[in-house]
């Protein structure tokens, strides 16, 4: 006989698939995207905007967000099963069926679009569930299995969280929005290609094309290097549409030039596991640091 009684089994059973549901909408993805939504509003309202509609605003775009990656992970069960790094997501443990996933993901995003609609303004709704019809649409069935620019397409869809910010304080867009866009855009491929250089041999075994899967690491690495450069020019681009001041020049040039760094350390360093995870560590780090600095350097300069 069991030493657990019947309730506390029925007790461990929903909480693993509490925890299956949460993790079909990949929590870590969510923060990043909120973390560049929150101090895009703080720009775009040259200080706090109302808490509720902060409150609002990130609430819709952690939905939407949300019920994309579950529709991610209900697409891409199949190679999750092949991939050493994502085997123990939910779809491919059990912790949660396919219908269910799929169920969860539909009914994310309705209730993501009815909050930023109701709370926010429907410009900044269609944005965000435009966003997540990219991203299921395509970059995970169009492309993901079939271009090695993959990322560099799907990147789009996880730019488009700074438009949303903006546009629920603006209810417009204009030229500052659409850089900080192509910024994340730009970075993307740097961010994902670190990681994907360590779990190379993954997307090869899944037979998806990502770049360090099929091309060699010196062509990878440039692209990188590239890349980085380029973020640093769209970085600058901004600071000049947006009007930004010393504090945001001061970190966007230091950090941008670490990043850098940071691609040439790769290189050189012949694609090791570590350097690897060095920059993709940074790259995270990276964001966070230069949309913090928008915030402060507009806070600093208008309060």
């Amino acid at each position: 006989m069991s030493q657990y009684s019947p309730a506390i089994v029925r007790e461990v059973k929903l909480g693993g698939r509490v925890r299956g549901f949460v993790a079909l909408t990949k929590p870590r993805i969510i923060e990043l995207l909120l973390v560049t939504t929150l101090p895009t509003m703080v720009v775009a309202h040259r200080g706090f905007p109302s808490p509720w509609l902060m409150v609002a605003t990130l609430l819709g775009g952690a939905l939407s967000a949300g019920g994309a990656n579950a529709s991610n992970m209900f697409i891409d069960r199949d190679i999750d099963a092949v991939m050493k790094r994502t085997r123990n997501r939910p779809l491919v443990t059990g912790a949660v069926k396919p219908f269910e996933a799929l169920a969860f993901s539909l009914a994310l995003e309705a209730v993501a679009f009815v909050v930023l609609w109701r709370f926010v303004n429907l410009f900044s709704a269609v944005l965000a569930l435009g966003a997540a019809l990219f991203y299921v649409f395509v970059y995970t069935i169009g492309v993901k299995r079939r271009s090695t620019q993959n990322i560099v397409i799907g990147g789009a869809a996880g730019a488009v969280p700074v438009l949303v910010g903006w546009t629920a304080v603006t209810d417009r867009l204009t030229w500052a929005p659409l850089v900080l866009f192509v910024l994340i855009v730009v970075w993307t491929p740097s961010h994902f290609w670190a990681l994907a250089v360590k779990y190379k041999d993954d997307y090869r075994a899944a037979n998806v094309p990502m770049l360090p899967a099929v091309e060699s690491f010196e062509r990878v690495a440039w692209q990188i290097i590239w890349y980085s450069v380029a973020l640093v020019g769209v970085s600058v681009l901004f600071a000049v549409v947006a009007h930004m001041g010393p504090t945001f020049w001061a970190v966007a040039l230091l950090a941008g030039a670490f990043y850098v760094f940071s691609a040439v350390r790769l290189r050189r360093a012949g694609g090791t596991p570590k350097a690897a995870m060095a920059l993709f560590g940074y790259s995270i780090s990276y964001v966070t640091i230069i949309f913090a600095a928008m915030a402060v350097d507009v806070l600093v300069r208008y309060h």
